[in-house]
């Protein structure tokens, strides 16, 4: 499997079809396929592969920058800011992480609670 070969790689090639939700130049958001709330909505960077936060270097801070911006900006376009929202990136299988390319999550539709013990 090449490195750009994730599930997410073939989303960003439209090899597999996505709800896609927003797109800019460098981020990619769709939903999910197993949401975790009324509204989730992952964003991933386009143009590179990066595939957990750990393999991310001090140049990716702007492309991890523009991955919360691009989740903000898509929360406020649906008004999802009134009520709140959470952000979360998983790195790794114990996170949570199930996809190596680099991805954050929105979550938001319902009341989240508080993080708790696993």
């Amino acid at each position: 499997m090449s490195q750009n070969d994730t599930l997410f790689g073939k989303i960003i090639r439209r090899e597999i079809p996505a709800a896609i939700v927003y797109e800019d130049d460098d981020i990619l958001g769709f939903k999910d396929i197993a949401p975790q709330a009324p509204v989730h909505v992952l964003f991933i960077p386009k143009n590179v592969h990066i595939p957990t936060l750990d393999d991310a270097s001090p140049g990716d801070a702007m492309l991890l920058g523009r991955l919360v911006l691009a989740a903000a900006e898509y929360a406020r376009r649906e008004g999802l800011e009134r009520d709140g929202y959470r952000v979360v990136m998983n790195c790794r299988e114990h996170a949570g992480q199930t996809v190596f390319h680099i991805h954050l999550h929105l979550l938001a539709g319902a009341s989240l609670g508080r993080f708790g013990t696993p």
